[in-house]
């Protein structure tokens, strides 16, 4: 596969993951955390803010391509 393809197939696909998971992490957050105290909300909002990054870096290494030698 042609690495422009790949940048961009890559690029749609980390678009699509931020926004759904913005989407269900939010829809979470208003469902459980309604009576949580400001320290819930803080750790939520920040492991949450941070989880997404695993998937992305997948997505990216997949977009560097094979190693070269």
């Amino acid at each position: 596969m042609p690495v422009r393809l790949r940048k961009f197939i890559g690029t749609i696909l980390i678009v699509v993951l931020v926004l759904c998971y913005a989407l269900l992490a939010n829809t979470i957050a208003v469902a459980t955390l309604g009576d949580a105290p400001w320290w819930g909300h803080l750790l939520y909002f920040a492991l949450s803010g941070l989880l997404w990054v695993l998937p992305a870096m997948v997505i990216i290494k997949w977009m560097a391509g094979p190693k070269q030698q």
